[in-house]
């Protein structure tokens, strides 16, 4: 039984945006406006803002699991979400800590493609996240870029997103999220797949001109809601009412009109 008043500590595995709005800024953000406590194992220094990504610099893989290994050794983990992993070593490395430990829930968020259009893998890092991460993994959530590299199908529509969902829990016996907001509509359409069943979750699109983060936003904050409790299901439909409400409410930050994560749902 958890002391009164302990928060649940969450662990991001992810590379930092310069830009503040996606990544680990966007993951302590989510955490802190959630209430639970947040801590972070970096994987890449990326120079970027919501226009362009313009350097990479990993993180060494026996410093990203230094990390971890500092966080684990200092807290108890609830719960454990990964972003950007760049490469196949990196992956490698978190797949191990994955396998050695005893964390119930582990979010992966299989981070290829910037909202920008950079890419954020690199090409022999598929196999590694597909055959290492993917099988030790709670949930993943891709969108409809990542669930069509994952799949190896188009995804054009709902069904596309049903049956994207449950190739995954099959191939890979994790339960799935597949974000439909790429999919053009006054509705966005986001699947769950759990337990060899699919959910779908509806909500109005939010006309703004920026979705930068809403990714990273969403993995987090479905690590923060698993950690306090709920089930994958209603983690699933908090995280996406968090996000929407974080669209809606974005205010302008010079040019840019980031997430609003202290918007009210």
């Amino acid at each position: 039984m958890k002391p009164q008043g302990q928060i649940p500590v969450v662990l991001s595995i992810a590379g930092s945006d310069s830009g503040g709005g996606a990544g680990i800024q966007a993951d302590l953000k989510t955490w802190a406006g959630l209430g639970v406590f947040g801590t972070t194992a970096l994987t890449c220094v990326t120079a970027q803002n919501p226009d362009e990504v313009s350097a990479i610099h990993p993180v060494p893989p026996r410093i990203v699991l230094a990390q971890i290994e500092a966080v684990r050794r200092g807290f108890p983990i609830a719960a454990v979400k990964t972003g950007m992993l760049f490469s196949a070593p990196i992956i490698q490395t978190v797949a191990l800590f994955f396998k050695r430990s005893r964390i119930p829930h582990r979010v992966v968020d299989p981070v290829m493609i910037a909202t920008s259009g950079a890419c954020l893998l690199k090409p022999s890092a598929v196999r590694a996240l597909c055959d290492q991460l993917l099988p030790r993994a709670t949930v993943v959530t891709p969108n409809v870029p990542e669930a069509e590299i994952l799949t190896g199908c188009a995804l054009h529509s709902e069904a596309d997103l049903h049956k994207a969902a449950c190739i995954i829990q099959s191939r890979w016996g994790c339960a799935a999220v597949v974000k439909g907001g790429h999919i053009e509509g006054d509705r966005v359409m986001d699947i769950i797949g759990i337990g060899g069943e699919t959910h779908t979750l509806v909500s109005r699109r939010v006309a703004v001109a920026e979705t930068h983060g809403t990714g990273c936003t969403f993995s987090a904050a479905l690590t923060a809601f698993l950690a306090l409790g709920l089930p994958l299901l209603e983690a699933a439909r908090e995280a996406k009412r968090f996000v929407h409400a974080a669209l809606a409410q974005s205010r302008p930050a010079g040019s840019h009109h980031p997430l609003n994560f202290a918007a009210r749902r």
